[in-house]
């Protein structure tokens, strides 16, 4: 059987709401003390996460959650950045594909031995 990967899941620190760490947003504050916006989400630092929502943005900001959450003020100017960054789409991930053995492919095909190779496939 294969091994399920745990899907590692953040807070977004205005809503509250526990998401998939992929789907948000993180805003890291670097150990040199620099705040900006973590495409890779591997940027050293601590981090705060925000959903991909102008509504959210606009909350984590004026309620002060952000600067809060990174112990350091947020500047309007990243506050831009955030919000250009939540109006572009996110580049495309390849999906993932399980692959498949040709025995597993017979066994699903009822043990017929004419399973072609792109049949199994989708």
């Amino acid at each position: 059987m294969p091994k399920v990967r745990k899907v590692p899941q953040r807070r977004c620190v205005a809503c509250g709401l526990m998401r998939p760490k992929r789907e948000l947003v993180r805003v890291v504050r670097t150990p040199d003390g620099d705040v900006r916006i973590d495409a890779t989400g591997k940027v050293s630092g601590r981090g705060a996460y925000v959903c991909p929502d102008p509504g959210c943005v606009d909350r984590a900001v004026r309620a002060g959650r952000l600067a809060g959450a990174l112990e350091r003020p947020v500047a309007e100017e990243l506050v831009d950045r955030l919000r250009e960054a939540i109006v572009r789409p996110a580049p495309s991930r390849a999906p993932v594909v399980r692959r498949v053995s040709l025995a597993e492919q017979r066994q699903a095909h009822g043990g017929d031995a004419r399973v072609s190779e792109t049949e199994g496939c989708s």
